[in-house]
């Protein structure tokens, strides 16, 4: 299409007839001048001549690909002014809105639980795990064998004991060499390859640290008894004689004298174990950077965590005085047991948390990658002063252990009963300090196994107790089928601790894993040789046997394990007692804003019972058994008034009410962070 110029040979163009657009139309309909509109021109007259490049625009309609000089003069008109208002500010509003509900989110979220706190710890011994060489040891390529077992439980975190390069006068807890792995467990390759293989199966790795002493075939130890002028104060030294080795009565945890005499350096090193065992001297601060440097060698590695060993051992008072004598009726030549003296001078002593909070202080370093927090937890075992373990948590503006090992329910066996069992959960409820975590173990390397300690007829109800309590349980190799002690002879006992007192042998504890009815119990399947003997009830008591069975230990436990990872009243809800008696204990789990609770029953007692709970009027009066360790309970309609259980029997009863108990029984409820659920948007909020 063409437009005839206009008159004069001017640029203006003109409305003229046989024009068909849209976009234009004519004034009149003598081809007169159209109603123009001028865009930052003036309008020549007939005959006049215009600057070049200026264009009149006489069309009354905006239509698409229209110059910018006609949008511009049309878009300040009302009709299309207005609506773009409207949605520039429409859009600024809810995307202010949207930004304002975001942070709002975020700040009213609950911290995220995590790894450690989402499942059990699963703490294995590993000689005795899984033995893929035929030794009669476990190693680390027979621990890589069974990664599945854990995925099975439901459990993402696993604690291995030592497995440094070791003489192995205590199994590992005597380091040679801190940065290397002990033929009998493997090579540092195997070790690379079960940690990157428990991380492509979503596990973390928790290693064992043993900072408190050394072997003495360390080279560090090695060097000092030589005075060696940089190594030479690595550990804790003072004159005596070899005649009468003893510059105080200060007693080893083995038992005998903390004092060794060394023939090389002409001293007394102490020892807070074995004589093979010296303690370092964290005075010095080559030795605290030698520590410092060993955690960062792991971390490296990747390793997820650290469990560290005899922590309150750490530091000693250099005055060297005599530590009081528990009975002071007692000779002084007959102390010889750590349990005759108060340890005034050689456990928890001013320091010791700052090295801790150090430690902390790398590992955090470590833990800024998402996803990869590394966990500290601390052995100290501190009886009836459970302040100082509860010292162990840091200060609400330093942090130190995650976990602070809880043993106090390793005293079960002393008293099977339900308000025993209430005391013991109390002690760590009662005294921990506000927002932190708990924590439940029953059993590890150096107690006793539940089983034999507590009895058989236990184990189930003690599984349930540990996966119910809120917190993270430890479970030890072995718990989640239940396995007992063994019996060993004199002549079969490797335990050093056993060599000197028979009966405080660690041995009985430490047996092999129980995976099949097959030779050695599945641990070993390439020789008859186990370096403990496997117990004899293995044919039974296995993980293979019991997967094919729906009631047995290890079902109930992977069942609790999974119940307990998926319903917010268990993982991170109230915890409110509601009841116990000389047979029972029983506590509810709720999270405010969710109806769904949980009732659990636990029968300590040496008797079958029925328990009243009518005067709990926030309860329903009809209950369902979700699950008891008696399968023929499950699913039950019991009413709150008459709830039975037998003796070694519990009770998982869920159930919904809209009114919750915490609110009007504040003494008898605990949460670690409070929060609540809002069921219309599904999320979890502070409150």
């Amino acid at each position: 299409m063409s437009l005839p110029r206009g008159r004069n040979g001017s640029n203006s163009v003109e409305l003229g007839e046989g024009i068909v657009h849209l976009g234009f139309e004519e004034d009149d309909d003598n081809g007169g001048s159209a109603a123009g509109v001028s865009t930052g021109t003036t309008a020549s007259g007939p005959g006049e001549n215009r600057d070049s490049g200026a264009v009149e625009y006489t069309q009354i309609k905006p239509h698409a690909g229209m110059p910018k000089e006609v949008l511009l003069l049309y878009s300040s008109q009302a009709r299309y002014r207005v609506p773009r208002l409207v949605l520039f500010w429409l859009t600024l509003v809810c995307t202010v809105t949207l930004v304002a509900v975001t942070a709002a989110v975020i700040a009213l979220s609950p911290r995220c639980l995590s790894w450690w706190q989402s499942s059990p710890v699963y703490q294995l011994y590993p000689r005795s795990f899984r033995d893929t060489d035929g030794d009669g040891v476990g190693d680390l390529r027979g621990i890589r064998e069974q990664l599945d077992h854990f995925q099975y439980l439901n459990i993402k975190s696993v604690w291995i004991s030592p497995f440094y390069r070791s003489p192995m006068r205590d199994f590992g807890y005597d380091v040679e060499d801190f940065r290397a792995i002990d033929p009998i467990f493997g090579t540092m390759q195997d070790f690379e390859d079960l940690l990157a293989e428990m991380h492509n199966k979503n596990l973390k790795m928790i290693m064992d640290f043993i900072p408190n002493h050394t072997s003495d075939r360390h080279r560090w130890f090695n060097l000092s008894r030589s005075r060696d002028e940089h190594y030479k104060d690595y550990y804790v030294w003072t004159d005596c004689n070899a005649t009468a080795p003893r510059p105080n009565n200060w007693v080893s945890v083995f038992g005998n004298s903390s004092w060794t005499y060394d023939e090389v350096r002409g001293q007394c090193y102490l020892h807070q174990f074995l004589k093979e065992q010296p303690d370092l001297n964290f005075k010095n601060p080559h030795v605290c950077r030698e520590m410092i440097d060993i955690i960062d060698f792991w971390l490296k590695k990747g390793v997820d965590g650290f469990r560290m060993d005899a922590v309150k051992h750490l530091l000693e008072a250099t005055h060297l005085r005599d530590e009081p004598q528990v009975d002071l009726n007692k000779p002084a030549e007959s102390i010889t047991s750590e349990w005759d003296l108060h340890h005034d001078y050689t456990t928890s002593q001013l320091g010791l948390h700052d090295l801790l909070r150090e430690w902390r202080a790398e590992m955090d370093v470590y833990s800024r990658e998402p996803g990869r927090y590394r966990v500290m937890m601390t052995e100290s075992y501190d009886y009836h002063e459970v302040d100082k373990t509860m010292m162990y948590y840091g200060t609400p503006l330093v942090k130190e252990s995650d976990i602070p090992f809880n043993f106090y329910l390793m005293d079960l066996s002393q008293n099977i009963s339900g308000l025993w069992v209430k005391h013991l959960v109390h002690i760590w409820m009662a005294n921990m300090p506000k927002g932190q975590w708990p924590n439940w173990v029953v059993g590890n390397h150096d107690k006793p196994r539940i089983a034999s300690s507590a009895g058989r007829s236990y184990v189930r109800v003690i599984n349930m107790l540990l996966l119910t309590l809120p917190g993270t349980p430890t479970t030890y190799y072995g718990e989640e089928i239940g396995m007992e002690n063994i019996n060993v002879t004199q002549s079969q006992i490797q335990d050093p601790a056993g060599k000197y007192n028979a009966s405080a042998s660690r041995d009985p504890q430490r047996s092999p894993m129980q995976w099949s009815d097959g030779m050695n119990a599945g641990f070993n399947n390439r020789t008859n040789t186990t370096w403990l003997p496997v117990h004899p009830d293995y044919s039974t008591v296995n993980v293979e046997a019991q997967k094919k069975d729906e009631g047995s230990v290890l079902a109930q436990y992977r069942f609790l394990s999974a119940l307990r990872l998926s319903e917010l009243p268990l993982h991170r809800g109230w915890f409110c007692y509601v009841h116990a008696d000389a047979n029972v204990f029983s506590y509810l789990r709720e999270l405010d804003g969710l109806d769904t609770g949980f009732l659990i029953v636990l029968n300590f007692g040496t008797e079958s019972t029925v328990t009243d709970l009518s005067s709990v009027s926030e309860l329903p009066d009809r209950l369902t058994v979700l699950m008891s360790t008696d399968r023929l309970s499950d699913g039950k309609v019991l009413h709150k008034s008459r709830i039975p259980t037998a003796a070694g029997e519990g009770l998982v009863i869920q159930y919904s009410t809209h009114v919750r108990f915490s609110p009007s029984h504040p003494a008898e409820c605990y949460v670690s962070e409070k929060t609540c659920y809002l069921g219309t948007v599904n999320i979890l909020y502070k409150c």
